[in-house]
């Protein structure tokens, strides 16, 4: 039994690590900026969170983790029986609290550098060497009177050193930054650290922006977990939650207005995740579905169930394939009636991809077909996308294994995930269309 369990449990992790190396490839070189709230430095899981940040620049990504100290520092200003003052969520600083504030950050700082710092034998961060850099990387402004109300120390972004990032980047170390800000004066302002790392990677053009805090990313409505949203969809949601705030601040609320504001400013992803979940960075970065809510920056293409008004750009874009042979010839007449099982990612008004999925439900199977990219966007992660819909789909339908026949892209598919199999694993209805002078290689990947 325990032989069994432990070639099960052996056979799990090559998976996992197999399904996690395109990921790796994907995210090595790329600049990740990573926000950790109060509650995380606080928190049981920092040093499980602070592992794995150090497991991510050992594979090549370059981090910059912005801190908060919320925590820390209502401690002491309740140790010096001061009262933490807010308006509309935003923290008052006056002179006595901000002396608190700086010591409480100090110490969260120095509490995170300690533990990067470590390298003790048998533990996840032995040999790993981290560097950490950090410094005056953020000029910032007071934020005034607003409303009649005089913030007095507390501030808001005013430009962010890249290129001195950048440099300790290049060496290899992990760049911390803290919640404060300096003036050219000299003046010390007190920040809050979802907002610097929105400056940091807005500036910095950041290819991630993670938000790690104390709730399961987002919630639709009816209270549904959203693992995915587009720039659009978090406009509208940010909007409905700052309605429904009626002046009051809400965590969820003001991380995405951040990411909203990432993405305008050049940041192609922002992720919402759950600091609780052990893992949580890792699940998110390297897995299919991922544990969070990632916000797409892409304004400029929509994906979207197809219709009838599409069926003359799919014909377009599909032919030059079924005249290499890549694809079987559809008809206009036949694309009308399969035309609800399409999907297409529209750019500027063209169809540019599409894919069709069809669902076997006695067999809980359901096959990829048609998948097709313009030339010209092949390097847009299209295929991918239309692939991660299609087995969602097919998912939704009850499927547990998706299969596609393919000619000319079967290293595209194996890339992916999928391997072959015989033609006999094919519903019966779908053996008796199979072409066998075609010769169409079967492939198939578990859901």
């Amino acid at each position: 039994m325990d032989d069994h369990r432990s070639a099960h449990e052996t056979a799990g992790f090559v998976e996992w690590f197999r399904r996690a190396a395109p990921y790796i490839n994907a995210h090595r070189g790329r600049t990740f900026v990573v926000e950790i709230g109060g509650g995380s430095i606080d928190g049981p899981r920092l040093r499980d969170v602070v592992h794995d940040l150090a497991l991510l620049r050992s594979l090549g990504i370059e981090l910059v983790v912005v801190h908060g100290a919320r925590p820390w520092i209502e401690r002491r200003i309740d140790a010096q029986g001061l009262a933490p003052r807010y308006a509309a969520g935003t923290p008052i600083t006056d002179a006595a609290t901000l002396a608190a504030v700086k010591e409480a950050v100090g110490a969260a700082h120095v509490e995170l550098e300690a533990l990067l710092s470590m390298g003790v034998a048998n533990s996840p961060m032995a040999g790993a060497r981290v560097r950490v850099a950090s410094g005056n990387f953020v000029t910032a402004r007071p934020i005034g009177i607003r409303d009649g109300v005089d913030f007095e120390h507390t501030g808001e972004v005013r430009r962010v050193d890249v290129e001195a990032i950048r440099q300790r980047l290049t060496a290899g170390a992990i760049v911390l930054v803290s919640p404060l800000g300096y003036s050219p004066t000299g003046e010390v302002f007190n920040l809050r650290a979802e907002e610097v790392a929105t400056a940091v990677a807005a500036e910095m053009r950041a290819a991630k922006l993670v938000f790690l805090c104390a709730r399961s990313g987002v919630l639709d409505a009816r209270g549904a977990f959203v693992r995915e949203l587009t720039f659009e969809e978090a406009k509208a949601l940010a909007a409905d939650l700052r309605h429904a705030e009626d002046g009051r601040d809400d965590g969820l609320g003001h991380r995405l207005r951040q990411s909203i504001h990432a993405c305008r400013n050049g940041v192609s992803r922002v992720h919402i995740i759950d600091r609780r979940i052990d893992g949580a960075l890792l699940l998110e970065l390297f897995s299919r579905d991922g544990v969070g809510t990632m916000i797409n920056a892409d304004t400029y293409d929509s994906t979207r169930c197809a219709t009838i008004d599409d069926v003359g750009g799919i014909l377009e874009l599909i032919r030059p394939l079924e005249d290499s042979g890549a694809l079987v010839r559809r008809s206009r007449e036949k694309l009308e009636t399969e035309i609800s099982h399409f999907n297409v990612v529209e750019r500027d008004g063209a169809v540019v991809a599409c894919a069709a999925m069809f669902p076997y439900p006695e067999d809980r199977l359901a096959e990829l077909a048609c998948l097709a990219v313009d030339g010209a966007y092949r390097r847009g992660q299209y295929g991918e996308r239309l692939l991660d819909l299609v087995e969602r789909d097919a998912r939704a339908a009850g499927a547990e294994r998706l299969f596609v026949l393919t000619t000319q892209a079967s290293h595209w598919f194996r890339e992916r995930g999928f391997v072959e199999a015989g033609h006999s694993i094919l519903p019966d209805e779908r053996q008796a269309l199979y072409n066998f002078q075609r010769r169409s290689r079967v492939l198939v990947r578990a859901l």
